[in-house]
């Protein structure tokens, strides 16, 4: 069958969505060469999914695509907060929370901020750079079937436009195929979680009436809870695009049929509060908000990320930042194995680390649902799942208790109550300014394409890191902190950098391309070439 196949990549990626061309992007930045099968002719159309978090961002800062993605987010940049009322109207509205980051706090803990911006608009933006990055993208193709042996993949695919089949053979194929996944089918591999939770009719509209009503309240979304007319009102562009969320009853016998435009105009106007007010019915599509987890991440050279992996309520946009970064943990574990830095047992911990954050993400995202009374929503005894953390910890203080990582505490939650950034292995590394060839850049700017290891000036660990490195015949950056002339880093207004990691002067901490610390030592060690030959060899799977 091999000699037969008509393309040969390292890795194919099933589902061109946000999620699979975001591991496109990331395959790409590390120089892997792949293929993405979509079987719909282009991108989404819809606006949805469009609250990017902080963590995200910091992703797509690293990945060089941040200023494009805000530039194509300008429109709703002003916008911040979340209102609920009975209507725009009446008197009754109250803000859940009026800015994402009062205060600013957020600037101690990330260079990055939230972005607002459709799945419709982000996704052209990376669809136009990954080609450029070793990608080979194939819209209108489909996946027909799929076998794995001990040494790839073999998939068949067929273009829908001319009919024609062709055959792939790959190292690896990643799913990021949606929630109703057909790889994830085939695998066999079964899903826990509460369900289905509630259904939606997304309707975009045109009203040039409507930011009248709005004023100046500039808000991402207002949930309005009349009870005739309930539904969410997003804005698209604060002049005369807009979408509702209108709640469907699918239980009740409600179809989508039933969404005419007269009822879909009707029930706009009843829930803003406006009879007279001019709506034009552009688009409606279904969308389904479940709490489902795969009880697997994948088997053998199969894995799923994104909605493929888990499903989560719309609320906080907790599910495709999920999915993001898992293409981003799996992106870096796939490099390092396909260019024979890593033993193929690393990518076991992709499931190690990644699944335990989604079981706790997707509680929390119920939970949020049922603090903001989402339309529709109406959670079941114990659906709600508890709250295992603020939005901000969710977001970017998660933990990984095992997997490529050393040095962990198993008896830490995986969604701490509080964030806490401060070295710890298996969490995001801490954000610091630093002074780099005299340009100002922030210690996670290091983190994407190796293995780095911190250490203050006048230590053995920089020489160390550069012969283990080389024992071993992998990329390994070591940094030098400090103020003297053989620094690499300066630390900016004379922060202290071992202090905020977690270590002392003498100590060092190693980095994973992900921005995830994988182990830290607090104090010198005696022969540290040794040490950190053997950290990375376990890290790596390779002893």
């Amino acid at each position: 069958m091999e000699e037969d196949v008509d393309h040969r990549v390292p890795v194919l990626i099933v589902g061109g969505s946000l999620v699979g061309l975001c591991t496109s992007l990331f395959l790409g930045r590390h120089g892997i060469r792949h293929m993405l099968v979509e079987k719909h002719a282009g991108t989404s159309v819809h606006p949805r999914g469009r609250g990017i978090n902080v963590r995200t961002m910091e992703v797509f800062r690293v990945a060089g695509v941040e200023s494009r993605i805000r530039e194509a987010a300008a429109v709703l940049a002003g916008n911040h907060g979340i209102l609920q009322g009975g209507s725009l109207t009446g008197d009754d509205q109250e803000w859940l929370f009026k800015e994402i980051d009062a205060g600013g706090a957020l600037a101690r803990f990330s260079p990055s901020t939230w972005c607002l911006c459709s799945q419709n608009d982000i996704e052209p933006v990376l669809m136009s750079l990954t080609p450029t990055m070793g990608a080979d993208l194939r819209f209108s193709t489909e996946l027909m079937s799929f076998d794995q042996d001990d040494t790839g993949v073999t998939a068949l695919v067929k273009n829908r436009e001319t009919g024609e089949h062709s055959t792939v053979r790959a190292d690896y194929l990643v799913a990021a195929d949606g929630p109703r996944s057909p790889v994830r089918e085939q695998l066999g591999i079964g899903q826990s979680g509460h369900g289905d939770l509630f259904h939606n009719v997304s309707i975009t509209f045109r009203s040039r009436g409507l930011a009248a009503v709005v004023g100046d309240r500039r808000f991402i979304v207002c949930y309005l809870t009349k009870p005739d007319a309930d539904g969410a009102l997003l804005p698209v562009d604060n002049r005369e695009q807009w979408v509702f969320h209108a709640p469907w009853h699918p239980d009740q016998g409600e179809t989508l049929e039933d969404f005419t435009d007269e009822r879909c105009a009707a029930h706009i106007r009843r829930a803003i509060g406006a009879p007279d007010l001019d709506v034009e019915i552009t688009g409606k599509a279904p969308w389904h908000a479940a709490e489902r987890v795969a009880r697997h991440y994948g088997a053998g050279r199969v894995f799923l990320v994104g909605d493929a992996a888990h499903e989560m309520s719309p609320t906080g946009a907790f599910g495709s930042n999920t999915g993001i970064q898992d293409a981003h943990n799996l992106a870096w574990k796939l490099a390092a194995v396909l260019e024979g830095a890593a033993d193929p047992r690393l990518l076991q911990t992709y499931e190690a680390e990644r699944l335990p954050v989604a079981r706790a993400t997707s509680e929390r995202a119920s939970a949020r649902s049922a603090e903001h009374s989402h339309p529709g929503y109406e959670p079941a005894p114990g659906a709600a799942g508890g709250r295992p953390g603020g939005v901000l910890s969710v977001a970017m203080g998660y933990r990984y208790n095992q997997g490529a990582v050393l040095g962990t505490d198993p008896r830490q939650p995986v969604v701490p109550e509080r964030m806490r950034l401060s070295g710890d292995p298996g969490t995001r590394a801490p954000h610091m300014w630093m002074g780099r060839s005299g340009e100002r850049a922030s210690t996670l700017d290091l983190y994407e394409r190796a293995f780095v290891l911190l250490s203050s000036e006048g230590t053995a660990w920089r020489t160390a890191a550069r012969r283990a490195g080389e024992r071993l015949g992998m990329r390994l950056d070591a940094y030098a902190i400090g103020t003297g002339p053989d620094a690499d880093l300066i630390p900016e207004d004379g922060g202290d950098w071992a202090e905020l990691h977690g270590t002392t002067a003498q100590g060092a901490v190693l980095v994973r391309p992900d921005g995830f610390v994988a182990w830290r030592s607090t104090q010198a060690v005696a022969d540290p070439e040794a040490v950190l030959y053997e950290v990375l060899s376990t890290l790596l799977g390779r002893s």
